[in-house]
């Protein structure tokens, strides 16, 4: 019978990302930025109760923080990709900074108003969306990649300490003194993380190739998503959940204030028993994943942050509400850090910050649009029937999905391949960046074998389409049977070029494995053409 790892031992491979500097120090500037963050939600939520207090209204400045992401999250991604990811992060926390100082003086002199606030919140959303996956995808450029794992739940669990803490200051803080004293407090925590990042001496990447272009990148990174069936079986369970997920954070202020009769102190310590769930999850989840696979903790946490739902839905005692808020932070923590860590581990250093992008864009574009919907819903029906709706969608969502598991992915493998050898482009008159790139490699086949090498060869067409290829085919030769031709398109001889950086050991073993079947002395033989005319119209 399998036991729980001890309480030392937890703590020993949690902590061990804090032996490193840049990231101790970045982890704990981020804790204290992300508790003026929580307060600014709080603050945020609560003003609109007095400027408009309508569920539409309160539920907007949900939609209005996180809208941005939606709609800025695979353009941030390919500049975490393609550009130095500390220029771009300071960039991000200084617009930050800037936009809530400018609220908290606003609000201070009692000059917001309804549309100002949502403008203003709307701002902090899109500095967000442009720190959102640069944040993450630096983790390896701080630790090695042995603490990986550990350092993406200290990242969460810093994340969470930061909710359970800041609803609770933050509704004290609004009630001596007003939101504008909590917006404020927000624009001085960003100075934490400025600091530690302007003070980074991040090592220069150099490279032999120019760097991406932005719609390029953003191109690249949705073919690979599309051409990733491990990525699209994570991202179909997480629109499952969180379409109906955001429903209590954007109702959870109209049930405070309306419902359960109560301040601005109320409503964050709710929130602040959310972000203790979320804590304890942090510690819970090593032995939950020695208990469970990942679907089966998928499950699990889907049917108890349903219940969660169905709790607000017919309770109305405070004390309930609170440990129904702290369960549901332990099954929040689990689904979302399960998702996060679950894309990471599917793909390879050169996409990660743009498979980190849509993981955001479909999580922000969740919230924004369900907040906005369940708010409707409430407005329409009442607050206790959306929640049980909302309850009900998470049961079917769950039921509906558990087809496309997570247990059975690949993780191993994906470090760069760096041995592959990388074709030499001979004579002039070409341009390398532009000027559509056409592969073929012939390969000889036993007749008996055939059918087998065709199904070695679609996993092939995944990886040549996933790493850029615009086109692809296998053609028999009708005058020789045992002759087979591949080929696929490019878009430019440099983007081709790139295919050869971006092949991964688990895509080399593919590659050798379709090459077993060639029965020439010789290897397949490869050619390469460019069109000179720099399009490739017959594709």
């Amino acid at each position: 019978m399998e036991t729980a790892p001890s309480v030392q031992s937890i703590e020993a491979s949690a902590l061990s990302p804090l032996r490193h500097p840049v990231f101790r120090s970045l982890w704990l500037a981020s804790v204290v930025s992300n508790v003026g963050t929580w307060m600014q939600a709080v603050g945020a939520a609560w003003l609109m109760t007095s400027l408009a207090p309508s569920p539409v209204m309160v539920a907007l400045v949900q939609a209005a923080n996180t809208l941005p992401m939606f709609l800025l999250a695979l353009p941030a991604g390919a500049l975490a990709d393609i550009i130095d990811r500390r220029r771009l992060l300071l960039f991000a926390q200084c617009w930050m900074m800037l936009a809530a100082a400018v609220l908290g003086f606003l609000t201070v002199y009692s000059i917001t108003d309804a549309w100002l606030l949502l403008l203003l919140t709307f701002s902090l959303g899109i500095g967000a969306a442009l720190n959102a996956p640069a944040w993450q995808a630096i983790v390896l450029d701080v630790v090695p990649r042995s603490d990986l794992t550990a350092a993406v739940s200290l990242n969460s669990a810093g994340f969470n300490v930061a909710r359970a803490v800041g609803p609770t200051l933050g509704g004290i803080v609004i009630a001596a003194s007003g939101p504008g004293a909590v917006f404020l407090i927000n624009a001085a925590s960003f100075l934490a993380v400025v600091i530690v990042l302007f003070l980074w001496r991040k090592p220069a990447t150099r490279s032999v190739l120019p760097a991406e272009r932005v719609f390029g990148a953003i191109r690249t990174g949705i073919r690979y998503v599309r051409h990733a069936p491990a990525l699209q079986a994570i991202f179909l369970r997480a629109v499952a959940f969180i379409g109906f997920g955001s429903s209590i954070r954007a109702l959870l202020p109209v049930i405070t204030r309306f419902e359960l009769e109560r301040g601005p102190t109320a409503y964050g310590v709710l929130l602040g028993f959310l972000g203790a769930g979320s804590v304890a999850g942090a510690f819970l989840m090593p032995a939950m994943r020695r208990r469970m696979n990942v679907d089966a903790l998928l499950a699990f946490s889907a049917l108890l942050f349903a219940g969660m739902l169905f709790t607000f839905a017919g309770v109305r005692v405070f004390w309930v509400l609170c440990a129904a808020m702290f369960a549901g932070g332990v099954a929040w923590l689990a689904l979302l850090s399960t998702f996060n860590a679950s894309v990471q581990a599917a793909v390879p250093v050169w996409v990660r910050g743009r498979a980190l992008s849509v993981y955001l864009l479909i999580f922000f574009g969740g919230l924004a649009g369900g907040s906005a919907l369940w708010g409707a819903v409430a407005e329409a029906i009442s607050l206790s029937a959306s929640l049980v709706i909302a309850g009900a969608g998470t049961i079917l969502g769950l039921v509906a999905t558990m087809q496309f598991s997570l247990s059975r992915r690949q993780t191993e493998g994906l470090e760069p391949a760096m041995d592959w050898p990388t074709p030499t482009l001979v004579g002039g008159g070409v341009e390398t960046g532009r000027g559509a790139v056409l592969v073929t490699i012939e390969y000889r086949i036993d007749p008996a074998r055939q059918r087998e090498f065709v199904g070695a060869m679609q996993r092939l067409r995944r990886i040549r389409r996933r790493d850029g290829a615009l086109r692809w085919g296998l053609g028999r030769d009708t005058t020789d049977p045992e002759r087979f031709i591949e080929f696929y398109v490019v878009e430019s001889w440099t983007e081709h070029l790139r295919q050869h950086e971006r092949l991964t050991v688990a895509d080399r073993a593919a590659f050798e494995h379709a090459r077993s079947f060639h029965t020439a002395d010789l290897p397949p033989s490869v050619s390469h053409f460019v069109f000179l005319s720099g399009k490739n119209e017959g594709a």
